[in-house]
């Protein structure tokens, strides 16, 4: 994208930059400036502070419009999508970028919106989400001590909560649920937070020393929604790695006691989205911390354990900038390109093949890992469906609109894991699918979308769940079984259920970089195909470069020119494959 740093001048959030910004008022009917700052790109306990700060501060700004963006020295993709919203056409096109810098600066941009700070305790580094908490509900700055101490007298905010000392581990036998059971009873249990998100974010327990923000920059969202903040481990038969001394099982019991409550509150009105992901180093076995569970199972355990109470994942979030102003571009409803051009293919005997760009299913894929991989120049010279759960739109709208925008006739979207949101549908309470099918019944219309594809479930769906999806993904349904409680589960037959089209996702081999493996893969599938009758393989690939896909399908056309197969768009292969059962009398 061409720098447009003429008009940009960045506003630098590390110690010892210059302090000011523009104060005068805009002339009456020209739309506020925009005002963008830039996080350092150190790696210390200062900057995780500073980040901390702006990212309290953004949220609340950003209340009253899109106000605020942030800019980062170490992460080129923010200027990516200033860069692109800021063009000709885009929202942003036309709003004066205004210079800044410093703290002292945003808290002047905060002005009376700004009612005041709270302290953590780096001694009880959970009180860091906490804190965030607090922000978010009473309108306040995130501090550390150092920063309070350097800064508040000069602000003149007085301070709202001084968590420093709270939480001695009386009530738990651990600081860390002390916190949070005490924020619970405070704050989300009196209904002062929202029932729609809750935040799983990481705290300062091993992040601040190493100057890692990933987690700390999408804070924004978290202020900005009033949302709860937790970091908490999903097992209930190990401790975790930041709280060894703890009683067994303390944890998961404090997790259940947020779902609990947010369950309550919010009535059956609305679902709640879980943002982020857990912290590998404390809850899975990873170099460093031995445990009983890998870290695939224990995403799946806490899907597992927050669906029963509504609750749906948006999985990876981390590095996922601006999230409180991306939010408010304008939203409509989004249109799928047509089918690309050719006579429709009719059924035969031969094998039918298409593929499911996954795992786009949470905001950091779709922020930064799918824009090098949706600008590749062979976008579009085969057929492939798209990933992108229709929540995000509540996000980042602005982006998958982009995406929309700028599809060839050979992408298609679909919804990833599991709908719109990551979660067990097997495991949802019966009376609360009508719930369900309402919220993913509004987003599926508004992104466009009748496919769901990658259905993650501990089972085959139940009747009751394969009549929720033909509610709003009429067109397919495609599932990935992980009996991990071990409690029988198995795929489901290829069938079609009330006219929906029901069948296994094929997941192995995702990693298409390796195209000579892939290929023989594929091959070996198609080797079992019955003679004399239609085969059907809906197969996932994540995180791979179009280029990818190309060469797998080369290869396998080189190494097994005996195989017979039609490569097909996801929205052919549904249809074909409900043309086959319905042949078949199924």
């Amino acid at each position: 994208m061409p720098a447009r740093l003429s008009t940009l001048v960045m506003f630098a959030c590390a110690f010892g930059w210059s302090i000011g910004v523009a104060t005068a008022a805009p002339p009456r009917g020209e739309e506020a400036p925009l005002v963008a700052c830039t996080l350092s790109a150190k790696a210390d306990a200062a900057s995780y502070d500073e980040a901390m700060a702006t990212a309290s501060i953004q949220g609340i700004v950003n209340r009253r419009g899109p106000k605020l963006y942030v800019l980062s020295a170490a992460n080129p993709r923010p200027k990516y999508w200033l860069d692109l919203f800021r063009k000709d056409g885009g929202w942003l096109a036309g709003r004066r970028l205004e210079e800044a810098s410093g703290l002292d600066a945003l808290v002047k941009l905060a002005g009376d919106d700004l009612r005041g700070a709270v302290i953590w305790d780096p001694n009880v580094p959970a009180t860091v989400n906490v804190a965030t908490t607090i922000a978010g509900v009473e309108d306040a700055v995130v501090l550390s001590p150092e920063l309070a101490a350097a800064n508040l007298s000069r602000w003149k905010l007085k301070v709202i909560r001084d968590l420093r000392g709270m939480f001695d581990g009386k009530e738990t036998g651990s600081r860390k649920n002390d916190a949070y059971r005490w924020a619970i009873r405070e704050y989300l249990a009196p209904g002062k937070c929202s029932n729609h998100r809750l935040f799983l974010d990481e705290d300062a327990a091993v992040t601040r020393a190493a100057g890692k923000i990933g987690d700390v920059v999408t804070r924004d969202w978290a202020v900005a929604n009033r949302a709860f903040v937790l970091d908490l481990s999903p097992w209930g038969d190990e401790p975790p790695a930041d709280d060894t001394s703890q009683t067994l099982g303390t944890d998961l019991e404090t997790y259940r006691m947020i779902l609990e409550t947010v369950f309550r509150n919010a009535g059956g009105k609305e679902l709640t989205e879980l943002s982020g992901f857990f912290a590998f180093h404390k809850y899975s076995n990873v170099p460093g911390h031995p445990s009983a569970h890998d870290p695939v199972p224990t995403e799946w355990e806490t899907v597992w354990l927050i669906s029963p109470y509504n609750g749906y994942q948006n999985t990876v979030t981390g590095d996922c900038f601006n999230q409180s102003l991306h939010s408010q571009a304008p939203r409509k409803p989004l249109r799928q390109q047509p089918a690309a051009s050719g006579k429709p293919l009719s059924l035969s005997n031969t094998s039918y093949l298409a593929f499911f760009m996954a795992d786009y299913d949470s905001t950091m894929p779709l922020y930064e890992i799918l824009p090098p991989r949706w600008d590749a120049p062979e976008r579009g010279k085969l057929p492939l469906a798209w990933g992108i759960n229709p929540n995000l739109l509540e996000t980042y709208p602005d982006i998958i609109a982009h995406y929309y925008a700028t599809a060839t006739p050979n992408d298609t979207f679909t919804s990833d894991a599991s709908a719109a949101g990551y979660m067990n549908p097997n495991r949802i309470r019966p009376d609360q699918l009508p719930l369900f099918v309402e919220h993913n019944r509004r987003l599926f219309r508004e992104a466009g979308m009748t496919i769901a594809p990658m259905v993650l479930d501990w089972d085959q769906p139940s009747p009751a769940v394969k009549d929720a999806f033909r509610e709003f993904s009429p067109d397919g349904f495609a599932t990935i079984v992980m009996d991990l409680h071990g409690k029988g589960g198995k795929p489901p037959a290829p069938q079609l259920w009330k006219g929906m089209p029901v069948t296994e996702l094929i997941s192995e081999p995702w990693d298409f970089t390796q195209s000579a493996g892939a290929a023989d893969m594929i091959h070996a599938r198609l080797a079992k195909r019955p003679a004399g009758a239609p085969a059907f393989f809906l197969n996932r690939v994540v995180w791979v470069t179009p280029a990818d896909v190309i060469r797998c399908v080369e290869e396998l056309r080189k190494r097994h020119p005996e195989d017979r197969f039609e490569l097909v768009d996801i929205r052919t292969f549904f249809r074909l494959f409900r043309e086959d059962q319905q042949r078949r009398g199924h």
